[in-house]
């Protein structure tokens, strides 16, 4: 199985890590803030516009491989304050959809840049 380490030119990271890596037909999304595009600078109004961003993000990673937002079987959401849950959810199915794949949702996390969301994700698009 090959493995291949994506990076998206524009979008904005911590050093540490990659944007996605792709194994097989798998994708592993890294965790993903909302940024504004190329900066590590979060957009304004909290957690709802950060997940529209956030998933905006994570569209773009998973285009760089040849996926998108239907191909995601699993995602985890971060948020630094479970109060929040319902505007995320709002913002997620939003770009989602009315079919969203399995999810699970952590309160009360302290995130990179004092985001106010995180998500990460895992991907399947067979290479046949």
């Amino acid at each position: 199985m090959a493995i291949k380490k994506v990076v998206v030119e524009g979008l904005a990271k911590l050093p540490a890590f990659c944007h996605a890596v792709a194994a097989g037909d798998f994708i592993f999304v890294s965790g993903t803030l909302g940024t504004k595009p190329g900066t590590m600078e979060l957009v304004e109004g909290g957690t709802g516009p950060q997940t529209t961003q956030t998933m905006r993000h994570i569209e773009k990673i998973l285009q760089s491989c040849g996926a998108s937002l239907q191909d995601v079987v699993k995602v985890n959401v971060f948020l630094a304050d479970i109060n929040t849950f319902a505007e995320m959810n709002r913002a997620y199915l939003e770009v989602m959809g009315a079919d969203p794949p399995a999810r699970i949702t952590v309160g009360r996390a302290e995130l990179a840049l004092g985001g106010a969301v995180e998500i990460d994700c895992v991907a399947y698009k067979p290479q046949s």
